[in-house]
């Protein structure tokens, strides 16, 4: 009986989720896996149903095959039972549809009163919109003008980034979709915000005693965020080329991971205090007073052609649909700082670009250093502790210490402490979206971006962007396969750091041992 009642508390209440872009990749590679991964582990009962909308014709046969395909190629659970298969994909309907046509938004009402009937479900209706942000103003008033938003239960809508381009579209934008919806019925996905690392960052804080009061500006010497990719552009090369690694990475997923460190501990575990912390931590980073000042704190970086594992890559401007005299950064890199009492001082180094070396997600806190003029400073050159929070895609924790190399008198080494998560046998972490999905049908906001974090972190990302206009001279090159330009090296060497190794992988080949491995 207690485990039944652990599984009904585990469980979402009953809703319609509509996916509009229903064919889209989004879609097929990240929304159809996770509702099948929550429906095999029980926290979507009978009582839900999904509406796919496109603009595109599809049978119920061809849909359900595109969702049969979708699960086997990207879910963690695999189909192994026929008759399980039927009864979950019995819950899916698809529906073809103008999003500017509000007769068939009328059509779409009564579709989804007889799904609702069908399974029993109470009038809740969650709107994902896997679609160009241009389109959400348009989208949510024919929702409101074809009667959908009537139902006895809530409504909410999810959208995806990016969330306009700078703070001006970012704002119209918002006005747009707050003409329908009310702020709290608004849940703006930025995924990394599901991963299980970076959800961890706060329980490794303010969960540990022998953390939490060393997370300041006492003990702590600089904190690293590196997101890098091997990838270029790939099919995206017409939508990259109008953003940049800036808007696409900076704005939403780096500056988020910032908070996600830096935040102070809220008062409640409520949603609201959580996120007010963060819009602090983005409201003390210190602005950048100039085009100098934006020079001297970050780089911009473009990629060319070299090799990676002895493949021959492109560069940017020769990728496909991107133009061959593009000044778009395919790499930043920065050095910010938050000017609050905890963090006064403490450089926050964060790096990301396309055509990298490794595909990671790291946070690297770097502790002072022991005092190198006493007892074994004196005689040994001692490496500062580290915690690194490994998001992507090993997930893991470590901490680095120094520590006497065995069989030996007078060596000391750095050795690592390793939790490797994705290691453990029987562990199979949850996709990001399948949390964040599971969070927006209980009404939970924590990892979801509030407009007020929204506006204020293209307010401090739009002034970079304003700089780098009006210095199209500012872009370095780096070779497809390499770290990024030289630049990044010199901004955090100037400050006596170094980027420290990801994977175990860097430009000066720095190997410590983790977990007894090299």
């Amino acid at each position: 009986m207690a485990e039944n009642q652990m599984m009904n508390e585990m469980q979402t209440p009953g809703a319609v989720f509509f996916i509009f872009g229903a064919t889209g990749d989004l879609a097929r590679r990240k929304l159809y896996p996770a509702i099948y991964s929550l429906y095999r582990e029980g926290k979507l009962k009978e009582d839900f149903a999904v509406i796919g909308v496109a603009r595109r014709q599809r049978s119920p046969e061809e849909f359900h095959n595109d969702l049969y395909d979708s699960v086997q190629e990207f879910c963690r659970y695999k189909v192994a039972d026929s008759g399980d298969w039927d009864r979950f994909a019995s819950h899916f309907e698809y529906k073809s549809l103008d999003i500017n046509n509000v007769e068939g938004f009328h059509e779409l009402r009564q579709q989804t009163e007889a799904i609702e009937t069908k399974f029993g479900i109470q009038g809740n209706r969650l709107f994902y919109l896997a679609l160009a942000p241009e389109l959400f103003g348009n989208v949510s008033n024919s929702l409101k003008e074809g009667g959908m938003l009537e139902g006895n239960g809530w409504n909410r809508l999810v959208i995806e980034k990016p969330f306009g381009y700078d703070l001006e579209s970012a704002e119209r934008l918002n006005q747009e979709i707050r003409e329908v919806f009310a702020e709290e019925e608004i849940y703006r996905i930025d995924h990394y915000l599901g991963k299980e690392m970076v959800q961890n960052i706060e329980v490794i804080r303010f969960a540990n005693a022998f953390f939490e009061p060393l997370w300041n500006n006492k003990y702590i010497a600089n904190v690293q965020i590196t997101l890098g990719e091997t990838v270029g552009v790939e099919e995206r090369g017409e939508y990259y080329d109008h953003s940049g690694a800036l808007r696409d990475m900076g704005q939403n997923h780096m500056l988020q991971m910032l908070t996600m460190i830096a935040m102070e501990p809220p008062s409640r575990l409520l949603p609201e205090d959580i996120r007010d912390e963060k819009v602090k931590v983005l409201r003390s980073l210190r602005p950048f007073a100039s085009n100098e000042d934006v020079k001297q704190n970050v780089v911009r970086g473009q990629y060319t052609a070299g090799t990676y594992r002895g493949k021959e890559l492109p560069g940017y401007r020769q990728e496909d649909k991107v133009n061959p005299e593009s000044n778009t950064e395919t790499y930043f890199a920065a050095r910010v700082f938050v000017d609050n009492f905890r963090w006064a001082g403490v450089p926050f180094y964060i790096r990301t670009g396309k055509r990298l070396p490794v595909k990671t997600t790291e946070v690297v806190v770097e502790f002072r250093s022991m005092p190198n003029n006493v007892y074994l400073g004196k005689k040994y050159k001692l490496e500062p502790n580290l915690l690194v929070i490994r998001v992507n895609p090993m997930e893991g924790i470590y901490v680095k210490i120094n520590a006497k190399k065995p069989g030996s008198e007078t060596e000391i080494e750095p050795l690592a402490m390793d939790f490797c998560q994705s290691c453990m046998v029987g562990i199979n972490s949850p996709e990001a979206y399948e949390r964040l999905l599971q969070d927006a049908v209980e009404g939970d906001s924590t990892y979801f971006t509030r407009w007020d974090e929204v506006s204020t972190a293209w307010a401090f990302i739009d002034r970079i962007a304003k700089a780098w206009e009006e210095t199209p001279d500012s872009l370095e090159t780096y070779p497809a396969g390499t770290w990024g330009p030289e630049g990044a090296k010199r901004l955090i060497v100037q400050d006596g750091f170094k980027w420290w190794p990801v994977n175990g992988q860097e430009e000066d080949n720095v190997v410590w041992k983790v977990g007894g491995r090299e």
